[in-house]
């Protein structure tokens, strides 16, 4: 039973501490469906936590290079590792990425590339 409730701890915890969020479910608010559908997005490096704990970027922001993403968050490049990248078709269009910040180090939970134009 410890086990099992220390991991449900850590996943919501790791949801709450994930950066501010950005967009304010401004994709979900639209429709019950696309909520649903952000709720259920998962990378490799596990789920990620909702659209609120995510948000878009531009398409100066963000590029793909030899078969892997980079995006710029405040300021700064960071590498998208190739687990953290959401393979399901993006029903938004809008690149999306849900970074941690843990103290001076972000990582990226979970990266959904758009169609750059």
């Amino acid at each position: 039973m410890m086990p099992r409730t220390a991991i449900l701890l850590s996943v919501l915890l790791l949801c709450v501490g994930t950066a501010a969020a950005r967009d304010n479910d401004r994709f979900a608010k639209a429709d019950p469906e696309i909520k649903k559908w952000f709720d259920s997005l998962a990378s490799k490096k596990g789920p990620c936590c909702s659209d609120a704990d995510g948000f878009a970027v531009s398409d100066v922001d963000w590029e793909s290079k030899d078969g892997h993403f980079r995006v710029r968050l405040e300021g700064q490049w960071h590498d998208v590792p190739d687990d953290a990248v959401i393979t399901v078709p993006n029903r938004v269009s809008r690149t999306m990425v849900w970074p941690i910040k843990y103290a001076e180090t972000t990582v990226i939970r979970c990266f959904m590339p758009g169609a750059m134009t």
